[in-house]
């Protein structure tokens, strides 16, 4: 893919009949004079902005592509608001498809097709991931203090500085992001917990953000916490923090997780307010993926066996209403067979109404429409598992023309 472009000439599917050429459309492919007669003549400007602003979001590069005056219509100011005021577009997701390289292919579940895209600020897939409203944002594994934020559609990105204190690696991170549509700011949030010394069952955990307007990190809260520790999940819904705890004593299989809240705009009272807003987890799991869904926090949870709660049985997924977990759905088991060898951790992640599941161990990708209540298979990535380890993650995000970091 290195050289090409455009992202847009990687368009691939698993079949020749729908792979996606420019005779798909024979309008497209007039004489010069022709298009100037059908739309500088008979469709003004802003009719054509309108038009052009409803297409899907690989749509409208072909558009681009077509004459320089569609490429004008298409980066203008106009048309980017246009654009930004039309039915959302579905969120598509992005599967890494090396270990090694940020290289992989992104999944329009409009068209059905996949996208060839070489992610233009990270040099690596082991990463944290994040995204809300367009925006991506990377952290390294290895170093934890290397981070960026990108527009995987226009490629623009930024690199962020270093946030304070977190360059080394010996403590379990969380990383999420929060994107003010109507600003267009963002703020990065960092959760950190590390043990404190010479006291196994004792974590100190502390919250840092990123406000993209001041390009300053701040540190909202650091509170220790006894029989707990933070993970690597977290989201933000409606300005409250949602991140997964571990128990880091014995207990039943039903105590081993729970979900603490934060509210970003005040500050605990006292010490020990984090553990107050302790919530539940719905049963035993062997591993829980959160996300935000039209600001409703979804949590999507391996099932664990009875008997072998570290086993995992299905995949549910439920939504939090106040205190309480609604369940929505449960993976049918012909899906669940459907994967193969399945791992007790899986990835999973979500926007707007669509839920993306992938197992690590290949490039199946199983999707579930909140709103329908549907179960559908992705088409098949255009990859193929070339050794018996390679593995395989991923993430959502939604394609948008109109956010920059």
């Amino acid at each position: 893919m290195k050289g090409e472009a455009s992202w847009i000439s990687h368009l691939l599917d698993n079949s020749v009949e729908d792979s996606w050429e420019l005779n798909t459309f024979p309008e497209l492919n007039e004489t010069k004079e022709a298009s100037e007669l059908c739309l500088d003549i008979i469709l003004p400007d802003d009719l054509l902005e309108r038009i052009l602003a409803y297409l899907p979001i690989a749509s409208i590069f072909r558009a681009g592509s077509v004459c320089k005056k569609w490429r004008e219509i298409t980066s203008s100011k106009t048309f980017l608001w246009y654009a930004s005021q039309t039915l959302s577009q579905k969120p598509w997701y992005f599967m890494f498809t090396s270990s090694d390289e940020p290289i992989g292919y992104a999944y329009d579940p409009i068209l059905r097709k996949w996208h060839g895209i070489e992610l233009p600020c990270i040099n690596t897939s082991n990463l944290f991931v994040a995204s809300s409203s367009g925006l991506v944002c990377f952290m390294e594994n290895d170093s934890r203090s290397e981070l960026s934020v990108c527009n995987p559609i226009t490629r623009e990105y930024k690199k962020l500085q270093e946030p304070p204190g977190l360059s080394l690696s010996d403590y379990y991170s969380a990383l999420s992001v929060s994107v003010n549509r109507r600003s267009c700011s963002y703020n990065v949030l960092i959760l950190k917990s590390k043990q404190v010394l010479g006291n196994f069952s004792q974590w100190e955990l502390s919250i840092h953000v990123y406000d993209s307007a001041t390009m300053k990190w701040a540190t909202s809260l650091t509170e220790v916490l006894t029989g707990w520790r933070g993970g690597d999940e977290s989201v933000v819904c409606n300005g409250v923090l949602y991140f997964l705890i571990y128990s880091t004593g014995g207990g039943s299989p039903e105590s081993r997780h729970g979900v603490i809240t934060y509210d970003l705009t005040s500050k605990p009272s006292s010490h020990g307010t984090l553990i107050k807003s302790f919530i539940s987890v719905p049963c035993s799991l062997t591993c829980g993926r959160l996300m935000n869904l039209k600001e409703k926090l979804v949590m999507v949870g391996g099932i664990g066996k009875p008997e072998r709660p570290d086993i995992i049985k299905g995949i549910g997924i439920w939504v939090l209403n106040g205190k309480d977990w609604e369940e929505i759905s449960r993976m049918p088991h012909r899906y669940f067979q459907g994967f193969g060898e399945f791992d007790d951790v899986f990835a999973s992640s979500g926007t707007d109404n669509l839920i993306y599941i992938q197992s690590y161990g290949g490039p199946g990708l199983l999707v579930f429409d909140m709103k329908l209540k549907q179960w559908k298979w992705s088409q098949k990535c255009p990859v193929t598992k070339r050794f018996p380890l390679q593995l395989f993650t991923g993430f959502c995000f939604e394609p948008r023309l109109d956010i920059s970091p």
